[in-house]
């Protein structure tokens, strides 16, 4: 996708100043979501982790772009109001790519998934993206179709994603098989194994393994001298010690997939059901080891792009 010069960006898109000062300049960026902050963290502690995120980014180097819908204007980059707004208002809406148009026209509040999150991101020459874990296949897909956005936006957008893999409720074998299919390029971070999200391992391998920020990097620059158009995924495992007790997510993930079909819960509406189901029944571990995933998520991502920055 072509990206649009700063100055020639519609008033409905703002850069935050140090964000567009960072970009005019050549330093690393590293663009956020903002789901996580409306619809993925209680209140009122998502304030002060949100906070925490964009300081991991700093604390390595790059400047953070926290992006949402405000007032029906894209913003790139947040200031500690429309933070606020975005963390405690009640009717910010979660917003895929093909809502985001609808929310800015209405002049109301949006905050951005990964589909939403790397296509702005994209627009304005962010080369780096964090994240906790992407959408995918959900389970029972054959019958239901329900496949997240996420997978379609990644398979046309050249931007570099870290993340945890993807949610471990989902399908994580289809997921993988449809990652392939969209030219999505797939590198472990220190590992071979593909991420289960709360978990270190799903129980999947992967071709290819990265051990630096600076192999990111030289990765990244040979995809835009040989024209990808796709996201190169760099997935970063929780550390064992510190994922989510195996047995205890297996028995959580079967209750809570009774549950949301007891509960007619279908569609879109799972994933917040089962990451709230997760929340309750691990005692707060599922949220414990969520927090541990997006820092350090931004914290990897901030690193290679400034790896990149000087590549």
């Amino acid at each position: 996708m072509p990206v649009v010069a700063l100055e020639a960006l519609p008033d409905r898109i703002l850069v935050a100043p140090e964000v567009a000062e960072a970009l005019g300049a050549g330093r690393a960026v590293v663009a956020l979501e903002s789901t996580i902050i409306s619809h993925g963290l209680p209140r009122p502690r998502n304030l002060e982790i949100a906070a925490d995120i964009e300081a991991a980014v700093r604390g390595q180097g790059a400047v953070p772009a926290t992006i949402a819908v405000v007032g029906g204007v894209v913003r790139i980059g947040l200031d500690a109001e429309a933070l606020g707004v975005i963390a405690t208002s009640e009717d910010v809406v979660k917003v895929s790519l093909r809502d985001v148009a609808t929310v800015a026209a209405r002049g109301g509040h949006g905050a951005t998934t990964v589909a939403s999150t790397a296509h702005l991101a994209a627009l304005v020459g962010i080369d780096v993206f964090a994240t906790g874990g992407l959408g995918g296949v959900h389970r029972e897909a054959r019958e239901t179709w329900d496949e997240s956005a996420d997978l379609t936006t990644l398979g046309t957008t050249p931007i570099t994603i870290v993340s945890a893999g993807v949610k471990s409720i989902l399908d994580v074998p289809a997921t993988l098989e449809r990652l392939e299919t969209l030219n999505v390029a797939v590198v472990g971070f220190g590992t071979d194994r593909f991420p289960g999200f709360y978990l270190n391992d799903s129980g999947f391998g992967l071709d290819w393994r990265v051990d630096s920020p600076e192999e990111v990097a030289a990765i990244m620059a040979a995809r835009r001298d040989l024209g990808a158009d796709s996201t190169l995924l760099v997935t970063n495992p929780l550390p064992v010690d510190r994922q989510v007790d195996p047995d205890l997510h297996e028995r959580v993930l079967h209750e809570g997939l009774a549950a949301a079909t007891a509960a007619g819960v279908r569609g879109k509406d799972v994933t917040p059901f089962l990451l709230a189901h997760f929340h309750e029944a691990t005692g707060g571990e599922s949220l414990r080891a969520n927090i541990e995933i997006i820092l350090g998520n931004a914290a990897l991502a901030a690193r290679i792009a400034v790896a990149a920055a000087n590549h």
